[in-house]
């Protein structure tokens, strides 16, 4: 008998990988009668299933088409609808311009691919979307933080950054989420969008911009959302030679129309396009062309802007009654109100250590994400984020009652 033979090593990224800070809450999910205020879901009561019945209807109509492999860049017919939606938000786009993705977080994982090699340098805001840091610790990449205030990523100490940095560290790459951040909660400064464009062309680094909640804007003061700043890559437009757009746009009807069509979609040149159709090819060869279809019979039936409507006013209900109740009298958690988006961000009285309000917090029946999850590095451990999408409003009031039991148990 010969001797058995170990199994070939794992790849050294995967060697001892770290799974997703959030999605191993799960677990505590589980436990009756919890309230969650962790997962970033769309409120289920806002989905409009009998709209997305009637499109789901409309695609198996089609026949065949909708059953068979479909093209990688994605279907003619979503294509045009969502360079149409781009276009909407001040984007030059056609049908061509575009490339479905398997969600949003498919756009960067390729973009991730094509773009950076081991021990090129990314540039993160922070605090950062936990699955942007998971997949670049993946690459293994060297992340660099770029802090943010309560107008977003701050341009100035990201130009202190990038002329410190010798000239084989610059950049590939800089991940904002500038519309409503995730997890922050902030709406980037329309100055500071003009100044991070002209940072990427003076440095050349490319810059994603993910923009999964830039719809989802609350009324201002006078009953209507006030106008959004240009996206990003509106500004590339402007500023930028032609051709020469340094900045790729993501986006995703998971928050809008529903998650479970794994929707999003890529605008960019069509240099990194072709690498990235290239890279999806390899990954799962197309997005479904039946929710694909699904989608596109959605977007074409006039229902999508009446959703959205819903969705800011109830979102907007839901946001008020966290920040509100956690506004009244001392419940030890500080937080501002976000003018749009899914999240709420807080930081911890110094007095309250985090793992014991955590403790404390399960064991009351609420639960959320602490800060350091959001962080590639020295983490602010008085932080955390709550997600006020899914719970009503109802659920959501009684969440902050348990919160402020449970900050006096940890106090």
């Amino acid at each position: 008998m010969t001797a058995s033979t170990a199994p070939a090593p794992f790849a050294a990224a995967f060697a001892e990988p770290a799974g997703s800070p959030i999605r191993e809450l799960f677990p505590y999910l589980s436990r009756p009668g919890m309230i969650s205020l962790a997962g970033g879901y769309p409120s289920p009561s806002l989905f409009d299933a009998e709209g997305l019945a009637q499109a789901a209807r409309q695609a198996l109509l089609q026949g065949a088409g909708a059953l068979q492999y479909g093209a990688t860049e994605g279907l003619p017919a979503l294509r045009e609808a969502l360079a149409l939606q781009a276009r909407e938000r001040g984007m030059q786009a056609g049908a061509g311009d575009i490339l479905v993705t398997t969600g949003s977080q498919q756009g960067f994982d390729l973009l991730v691919r094509v773009l950076v090699e081991p021990g090129d340098t990314v540039l993160v805001e922070v605090p950062a979307y936990p699955a942007t840091l998971q997949a670049l610790r993946l690459a293994q990449a060297r992340i660099l933080p770029v802090p943010m205030d309560e107008h977003g990523l701050q341009t100035d100490a990201l130009a202190a950054l990038l002329a410190g940095l010798p000239a084989d560290q610059q950049p590939k790459l800089l991940y904002t989420v500038p519309n409503f951040s995730n997890p922050r909660g902030t709406l980037l400064a329309a100055q500071r969008r003009q100044a991070l464009v002209r940072l990427a062309l003076q440095h050349g680094f490319r810059v994603v911009e993910d923009d999964p909640y830039g719809e989802l804007r609350f009324d201002g003061e006078t009953g209507t959302p006030p106008p959004m700043p240009p996206t990003v890559r509106a500004v590339g437009e402007q500023l930028a030679p032609a051709g020469g757009n340094p900045v790729v746009y993501l986006s995703s009807l998971s928050k809008t129309v529903a998650p479970a069509l794994r929707v999003g979609w890529m605008l960019a040149d069509a240099a990194v396009l072709r690498r990235c159709a290239v890279a999806k090819q390899t990954a799962d060869l197309c997005t479904s062309p039946l929710t694909q279809t699904v989608a596109a019979c959605y977007l074409q039936s006039g229902r999508y802007p009446a959703t959205v409507q819903r969705a800011r006013q109830e979102y907007q209900r839901r946001m008020q009654a966290l920040v509100q109740g956690l506004a009244s009298g001392d419940s030890g958690i500080r937080c501002s109100r976000p003018a749009g988006g899914m999240f709420v961000w807080a930081s911890l009285d110094t007095r309250i250590d985090p793992q014991k309000l955590f403790d404390a917090a399960v064991a009351q029946g609420v639960i959320y994400v602490p800060g350091k999850a959001f962080y590639p590095q020295d983490p602010d451990l008085h932080t955390l984020r709550m997600s006020f999408a899914a719970p009503e409003v109802p659920q959501i009031e009684q969440a902050v009652q348990r919160l402020r039991a449970a900050v006096q148990q940890a106090g």
